[in-house]
């Protein structure tokens, strides 16, 4: 039988500290005169007393480490716990929103889908808006630990191909674990700083500029209009377009530039393959819409470029509907989400690495089939890949694949579209945000679906967030057994 104290401990500290951020958003409305500051008064000592309990009830089990199986459900469980926590503003608030629908915006907010429930944004209490813009810079920050710390050790889909250039917590290098993980938290705090610092001087009012670049850098997208980014149009599309790039590209990798390695980010075969990804996708979209529509080439250039990098790096800003630009578009976006940034980056999805370890399998097979007596092995970045990264790659993508289906099939027996369906299930999975269609795409939201539907929306947002496996193998006898 599993000792559940550790994970209950550590738990439940999270879900403290998540009552002492909800002081900021009060403090907000308080600066700005706003009654609504009691709110999250209520809500930080709610959150606050119920996490210490759960800590100090759990305490005496401090020091003792953490087994692997102990890992799983700490991974999983601070991930189904905050939201909970998270969900009661939204619950206590003006929004005066059911829970599921508060679930769904805080589970949308800390894994940084960016999907969201409510409409007459421009309406809400300003202590709200900040509020979903701290979940999102919470969840993006939290989301880089998870992937730089367990999911390597969890060997998670391919993810232990990283291991030996993150940190591990487990032995004798925590020293080095500590260090980079604060340089880390310096540097996602910095992009921060001077996300915000351009968006005001790009004429962005002090409030918009704060939430939109805590929720550029986490790659959420969560907006404080209902017009998402197109309400800045112009130079604020570059600068957002920058920060989208720089928050999905691995942060080891900037640690090692801060310490004296001026090509870490060059020599990563990831950063390379997703600036080119991007680069492509942007010209083939481009040259679509020039061909259909007769708008300036400049604006073309620019709304295809930010759409795209928005997508692509699950951050889910809409600065145009791009429903409109045609069926050959839409499917670009559609599958240019399932392709996601870099590991140990704030972004989502299946991950550029994973689609490079793909295609070098598969090359390695067609130069096999070709010389069936020579020896061809799989490469990445100058080394060789194993069998068993290979294997966990090829396992991901199938789990991916097989729970974007059900999850589609389950959406659609609840009386969704077939488009709503599949592209619903894609961006929860994905955590990209937006879907397709009239309902949930880039000029709707979710508000209008069923409650089993964002039921089922938000386990998949939390699935996704987790890579699949960190999240199923919680369900397999065997775990329990071990």
């Amino acid at each position: 039988m599993f000792d559940l104290r550790p994970v209950g401990y550590v738990i439940g500290l999270l879900v403290a500290m998540l009552g002492v951020a909800m002081v900021v958003p009060m403090l907000a409305d308080l600066f700005y005169g706003n009654s609504h500051w009691t709110v999250f008064a209520e809500s930080a000592i709610i959150t606050i007393v119920i996490g210490g309990v759960i800590s100090l009830s759990c305490s005496n089990s401090v020091g003792e480490g953490l087994t692997i199986q102990q890992t799983f459900l700490l991974t999983t469980g601070v991930w189904l716990a905050l939201p909970i926590f998270g969900a009661l503003p939204f619950v206590i608030g003006e929004t005066d929103a059911r829970f599921v629908d508060a679930f769904f915006e805080a589970m949308s907010g800390l894994t940084t889908t960016g999907s969201t429930v409510f409409s007459g944004l421009e309406d809400l209490p300003r202590g709200l808006l900040l509020w979903r813009g701290i979940l999102q810079w919470l969840g993006g920050i939290g989301i880089i630990v998870v992937a730089m710390v367990f999911l390597p050790e969890l060997r998670v889909g391919g993810m232990q191909i990283f291991r030996t250039e993150g940190f591990d917590t487990f032995g004798k290098i925590l020293p080095r674990a500590t260090q980079i993980a604060s340089q880390i938290a310096v540097i996602y705090v910095t992009l921060t700083l001077a996300c915000t610092l351009t968006y005001i001087a790009l004429s962005m009012t002090p409030f918009d500029a704060i939430v939109h670049a805590m929720t550029t850098v986490s790659t959420g997208g969560f907006s404080n209009y209902d017009g998402s980014f197109g309400t800045f149009s112009g130079n604020a599309e570059y600068a957002g377009t920058f920060f989208m790039i720089a928050a999905a590209l691995p942060f080891v990798r900037y640690v090692q530039l801060i310490n004296g390695n001026p090509l870490a980010l060059h020599r990563d075969p990831q950063v390379r393959g997703f600036l080119m990804t991007i680069a492509v996708l942007v010209g083939v979209v481009f040259v679509s819409l020039q061909l259909v529509f007769t708008h300036h080439p400049e604006q073309m250039l620019r709304e295809a470029l930010f759409n795209i990098s928005s997508i692509i790096s699950g951050t889910g800003y809409a600065s145009a509907d791009y429903m409109l630009w045609g069926a050959f578009p839409i499917a670009i976006f559609f599958f240019t989400g399932l392709i996601g940034g870099c590991a140990g980056s704030t972004s989502c999805s299946i991950k550029i690495f994973r689609f490079q370890l793909l295609f070098a399998s598969i090359g390695a097979q067609l130069r096999k089939t070709r010389s069936p007596h020579g020896v061809f092995t799989p490469r990445y970045a100058g080394r060789r890949v194993g069998d068993e990264v290979l294997n966990s790659v090829m396992t991901f993508f199938m789990l991916f694949i097989v729970s974007m289906g059900l999850l589609a099939v389950a959406l659609a027996m609840t009386g969704l579209d077939f488009m709503t369906s599949v592209s619903g299930a894609a961006t929860a999975l994905g955590n990209i945000g937006p879907g397709l269609g009239d309902t949930i795409g880039p000029s709707g939201n979710f508000s209008t679906l069923n409650d089993t539907a964002k039921w089922l929306l938000a386990a998949g947002m939390l699935i996704g967030r987790l890579e699949l496996m960190a999240v199923y193998v919680i369900f397999t006898v065997q775990f329990w057994r071990a």
